[in-house]
């Protein structure tokens, strides 16, 4: 097909302002799906997706639309609208000319929709502002389209109110689709170049890798080139998604499709690599993407009914269809063997916990989740630690450098009283304040990650009675007056509780936490210490009371010795027991030093 006919596109939103809604109706409209296929969320195949209602990774369709007699290639990527997915969306706007901009008619511009649309700027994207739900009762169409054109600068005469649950609107919306939006770059006379914008691994089949044709074409049984690692396979299935697989002989410059080549591990071919022909390649590979940066740590160890091959096993699993995820080995004195996770945010952990729970049946006892940290050596190495327990000794260390974000917070003006004084209290530093409507305000910060990324969301959604969003976006690392605070569990230093904190906060928080502890884990048969450590120094101690039976029960008066005595024996027995008995640390000792406010 001509390139003229092709239009390539992603949806874009904040989180549940309708993007799957829209995908669905787009392909009803077009006739990808039939009746009898139909179903909601149609392009969000995990159950976890169509339980939460939200997209977690981007899925791609081409769909055929005939316009004035015409028949045009729609291919439409369908992306996440969650912070922690941001690199999807960046990934899918890459393969894209376009960008369809969803907007709640109801809530307005959030934060995510911001950080969306510059993305779909930076990639260059035409963009098409969509204003969704409009038939809701507390929709507000205009209102919307001009907070759009003030905060985006996109005019009036681009945005289209729509129902995408209704279908009201959508019609003209997809002629919009065709001709506003532009047709990919006629490149067909080059040597083949097509960008893998997305993989995941099949059973039976090994990698399937998302492609976009920038140059040239790709065919069956092709032999192809991966440029980055040099490595070389024959195709043995091109396709397109329509929704379902359907193989194809060819894949010409400007569509959208997918290869599966024999390749049998998904770190064989990474996300952004280049495949060519390995006959005439392409001189250079197309501009690929920075590999995700894992920005949220947490370790995991068996639990209850679930040994370690069983958990290393679900995690190789869980980490062939999800390149974002990473673990290797690490042990603890006091849980044993386990890994350390890196992930991309909180919901990312969620997902994966529940995921390995769900598709493996794996019980885990999982640390508090931390961020990492940059840290410059005396010797002048910089070093980059994902555990507080990693932290080399005090007399080589320089500076620590945390990690710090640009922070975009949308809220009502009634609430920016409340939100000041929490971003105040997490040591951000305001950067701007911006009225983007008479009632809504744009706040952004520099926020040091650590004190955004646990509780900091539902704080904001408390203060803001659930209207204020909120987006983060990497800047770097800065250097601080931080320090670790130790937690020792029967004399026994316990790692995984370990956390780094502003200096200024350190003594007060660590004095909170090991209260938090004390409840938090159940007594034993014998006396527990329970102690915090400051660089070496202990700053506070709680101890947890043995059980005790009363011994001195069956005696009937006579002398206080014959009690003294049988008092000695039990507290013998239990320091004996004390020397050799290992102390059970619960799931919620771990979470109970994720507290950073007041009780």
């Amino acid at each position: 097909m001509s390139t003229e006919h092709i239009r390539n596109f992603s949806i874009v939103a904040h989180i549940d302002h309708g993007k799957s809604t829209l995908a669905d109706r787009l392909l009803e409209l077009t006739g990808a799906v039939s009746e009898r296929d139909r179903r909601e969320q149609f392009l969000d195949e995990m159950d976890l997706e169509r339980e939460r209602g939200i997209t977690i990774k981007a899925s791609a369709v081409t769909m055929p639309y005939v316009y004035q007699g015409q028949t045009f290639m729609l291919n439409l990527i369908d992306t996440p609208g969650h912070v922690d997915f941001h690199y999807e969306v960046s990934r899918a706007l890459a393969a894209c000319e376009g960008a369809l901009l969803v907007v709640d008619a109801s809530q307005g511009v959030e934060a995510q929709t911001v950080a969306n649309a510059y993305l779909a700027v930076d990639s260059g994207c035409e963009m098409i502002g969509v204003v969704n739900k409009i038939d809701l009762p507390a929709a507000r169409p205009e209102g919307v389209i001009e907070e759009i054109e003030h905060v985006l600068g996109l005019g009036a005469d681009a945005c289209y109110p729509i129902s995408a649950k209704t279908g009201q609107g959508v019609d003209a919306l997809l002629e919009a689709i065709v001709t506003k939006l532009p047709p990919p770059e006629d490149r067909s006379d080059r040597p083949a170049a097509a960008l893998v914008f997305d993989s995941h691994a099949d059973t039976y089949r090994g990698v399937i890798c998302y492609v976009r044709v920038f140059e040239g074409a790709l065919a069956a049984r092709q032999k192809i080139r991966l440029m980055s690692s040099g490595r070389t396979y024959t195709i043995s299935e091109l396709g397109k998604f329509c929704p379902q697989m359907t193989p194809v002989e060819r894949l010409g410059a400007g569509e959208v499709g997918y290869v599966i080549a024999n390749i049998r591990q998904l770190s064989d071919v990474t996300i952004g690599e280049t495949i060519t022909d390995d006959a005439a390649p392409a001189e250079k590979p197309l501009s690929g993407y920075k590999p995700p940066v894992q920005m949220v740590f947490s370790d995991f160890y068996p639990g209850g009914t679930t040994d370690y091959p069983r958990l290393r096993s679900a995690f190789e699993k869980l980490a062939l269809n999800d390149a974002s995820f990473s673990f290797v080995p690490q042990n603890s004195p006091a849980l044993g063997f386990g890994f350390r996770c890196g992930f991309l945010g909180l919901l990312h952990m969620e997902i994966i916990q529940e995921r390995l729970e769900r598709e493996s049946e794996i019980d885990v006892v999982q640390t508090a989740p931390t961020v990492s940290y940059e840290v410059a050596l005396t010797d002048g190495e910089v070093m980059r630690i994902d555990s507080p327990s990693a932290l080399p000794d005090r007399q080589k260390i320089a500076e620590i450098r945390e990690p710090i974000v640009r922070l975009e917070i949308i809220t009502t003006a009634e609430s920016i009283g409340g939100i000041m004084k929490l971003a105040e209290e997490r040591r951000c530093r305001m950067i701007k304040t911006e009225y983007i409507s008479t009632t809504r305000v744009l706040l952004e910060y520099r926020a040091p990650l650590a004190e955004i990324v646990y509780d900091f969301y539902d704080q904001l959604k408390s203060i803001s009675s659930g209207y204020a969003t909120m987006d983060y976006e990497l800047l770097g690392f800065e250097a601080d007056n931080l320090v670790r605070i130790d937690f020792l569990v029967n004399k026994v230093p316990v790692d995984a509780l370990s956390l780094i904190v502003h200096r200024s906060k350190a003594e007060q928080r660590g004095r909170r936490l090991i209260i938090k502890l004390r409840k938090a884990i159940p007594r034993h048969q014998f006396e527990i210490p329970l102690q915090v450590a400051i660089g070496g120094k202990i700053i506070a101690r709680e101890t947890i009371k043995a059980f005790r039976k009363d011994v001195t029960a069956k005696l009937y008066g006579g002398d206080v010795t014959r009690k003294q005595k049988l008092l000695k024996k039990q507290k013998a027995g239990k320091q004996r027991m004390k020397n050799i008995g290992r102390v059970n640390i619960p799931q919620e000792a771990f979470m109970s030093i994720l507290d950073t406010g007041a009780d």
